[in-house]
């Protein structure tokens, strides 16, 4: 997209579902706003007539690096991430550890209690309860949005944000492919930087579990999300069926998101 310091961002505008498509403009997601230029907010006003911000940071996070304000836009606070959970998960890691990652990724690319930290954040997004109630809203209150577009972000645009990305598009009935292929766009974004830090874990001897840690942390670990889709379909029978029992959009709610967002 032609935004100048909105990091990560792309309309879903233009992928095809079944014999649809998603109409341009209106789902738009990305990184956060907080160093969104004037003319990128001048865009989101003018162009894509924002009229929801969907905000899936924690509290510390949008504390720290708080939004734009957007003209027009309501902004709704929705973290994704159990504050319990992550309490819990983030007892072995240094809080200071996430707030300059690059400079420590490589080193803890090869701690196990790391690794497994990275495994686990999209299961955890899944099976939740807190997370669910978040993505259930998510979807709801972009089900009963005003006219105009609806914008959904986390720090970096690629985890929280891919999986909220996800549900939606499972909701509006795109294949499997095209959700996988939405959700590993992000690595073309960040693909210059996690391939320089990989260099230096096998550098470093790493194999396998290391990169795909790095991946996990600075782009996204599309293997972890086929996995964790391949969880969904085992413990709940498929990604609709899941969206239908864990967040509430039954088939009347589906099919008025696909009159409102698909065309021919």
């Amino acid at each position: 997209m032609e935004f100048q310091k909105i990091v990560n961002a792309r309309d879903l505008g233009g992928l095809k579902v079944g014999n649809k498509t998603i109409r341009k403009g209106l789902l738009l997601r990305s990184g956060s706003l907080n160093e969104a230029s004037d003319e990128d907010v001048r865009l989101l006003v003018e162009k894509y007539h924002l009229r929801r911000i969907f905000d899936f940071r924690t509290e510390a996070e949008a504390a720290l690096q708080p939004d734009r304000i957007i003209p027009g836009a309501e902004h709704i606070f929705l973290p994704t991430l159990d504050p319990e959970m992550e309490k819990r998960s983030g007892d072995a890691v240094p809080a200071q550890v996430f707030l300059n990652l690059q400079e420590y990724i490589v080193r803890l690319s090869f701690n196990h209690v790391f690794q497994e930290k990275g495994r686990m954040l999209y299961p955890s997004l899944v099976r939740s309860e807190f997370s669910q109630l978040q993505y259930a809203a998510f979807l709801n209150l972009t089900l009963e949005a005003p006219e105009g577009a609806v914008l959904w972000h986390c720090s970096q645009g690629k985890d929280r944000t891919g999986i909220g990305a996800a549900f939606l598009l499972g909701a509006l009935g795109a294949s499997r492919e095209t959700i996988v292929r939405d959700f590993d766009q992000s690595n073309v974004t960040y693909k210059p930087l996690v391939d320089s830090l990989i260099q230096k874990v096998e550098a470093a001897g790493g194999t396998e579990n290391e990169t795909e840690t790095i991946r996990a942390f600075m782009g996204v670990s599309t293997r972890n999300f086929c996995d964790t889709l391949d969880l969904i379909d085992r413990e709940w029978g498929s990604l609709d069926a899941y969206i239908t029992a864990q967040l509430g959009i039954d088939d009347a709610d589906k099919a008025f998101l696909r009159q409102k967002y698909l065309t021919d």
